[in-house]
């Protein structure tokens, strides 16, 4: 037979848990109206703006082409087969090699960025507190211009008949007509200057915690300076290599509009096989296709950031 006593203790432990939060006495249900009130909102933006139209993008996938472009709505796989080559005709290397290439080129401009974002970060670090607000100030700037008017900029300035292109033929770099634009030099040169500050603010914020008594003590072991660095100090900026390499890699891999205007008809990623599917070509379930293979390699990279960074913590000398 259960204690009556325990069995009112437990109803009155439970009436106090239920009634008073950080000293404020709260009736039933109190705590999921508040929720409700203060996430409802969001949550609802979030379902209505980006849930739901990625919903139907999935759908769409797969959807088929009708004869005169519109959508039929018949399950298909095909979409997907096609993006690994799988063509009417046999196998046409075209939608892996953009896949391939789109990878390619976000590796290649966070690797570029973090080899220049390195030692600017370094050297803000290294500034007075009001130089610091100087120097970060300057690397935010270029983010009160719109991408697209700095994709015109360079545009210009990488023409061959630009201020560029100009000095270095005069200085004797022998470069052909369209050594510089239109073409994969200005591409990957506009793509490392616009996301830069990416790569920066994140680097900054974890050199900035650097605790250099641990790089002092390992060359007071007798350890070389690089070695002292790479053992020492390498693994406390890890964290912002890795975030950095993280906001970089996302938005290069499926960028549309600097391929599209520095690379003319060089350079395809996903971004321009997903405006050419939904625009010229008029096939819908193709080009959603296309933008869930993106979302997936975005996933991929930040379930590689999560995995990596997992249960990481400051690391000390071996």
């Amino acid at each position: 037979m259960a204690d009556p006593t325990s069995h009112t203790s437990l109803k009155r432990r439970r009436r106090i848990r239920r009634t008073v939060h950080f000293g404020e006495p709260m009736p039933p249900g109190a705590h999921t109206f508040r929720a409700a009130w203060l996430c409802g909102p969001a949550l609802a933006w979030v379902t209505v703006f980006l849930l739901v139209p990625l919903a139907f993008v999935i759908a769409l996938s797969f959807a088929q082409r009708g004869d005169a472009g519109e959508v039929v709505w018949r399950f298909t796989l095909e979409n997907y087969s096609r993006l690994f080559g799988n063509g009417a005709l046999g196998f046409d290397p075209v939608q892996p090699l953009i896949l391939a290439r789109s990878i390619g080129v976000g590796f290649a401009t966070a690797l570029l960025c973090l080899l220049v974002g390195m030692p600017v970060a370094f050297f803000i670090a290294g500034l007075t507190r009001r130089w610091k607000t100087v120097a970060l100030t300057l690397v935010i700037i270029p983010f009160g211009t719109n991408l697209l008017i700095r994709t015109y900029g360079w545009q210009t300035l990488l023409s061959p008949e630009g201020w560029l292109a100009q000095n270095l033929a005069s200085a004797g770099v022998p470069l052909a007509d369209y050594a510089l634009y239109p073409g994969w030099p200005a591409v990957m040169l506009a793509m490392v200057c616009d996301y830069l500050p990416f790569m920066i603010l994140p680097l900054y914020a974890s050199v900035e915690k650097v605790d250099w008594s641990l790089s002092e003590a390992a060359e007071d072991l007798g350890a070389a300076p690089l070695r002292a660095f790479w053992h020492a100090v390498l693994p406390q900026i890890r964290p912002g290599m890795i975030a950095g390499c993280v906001l970089v890699f996302l938005p290069a891999t499926g960028q549309f509009v600097i391929p599209d205007l520095l690379g003319g008809a060089k350079v395809a990623l996903l971004g321009n096989a997903v405006q050419q599917q939904f625009g010229g070509s008029r096939d819908w379930p193709f080009g959603s296709a296309i933008a869930v293979a993106a979302l997936l390699v975005m996933l991929a990279g930040l379930w590689l950031h999560t995995s990596v960074t997992k249960g990481r913590r400051e690391v000390a000398l071996p």
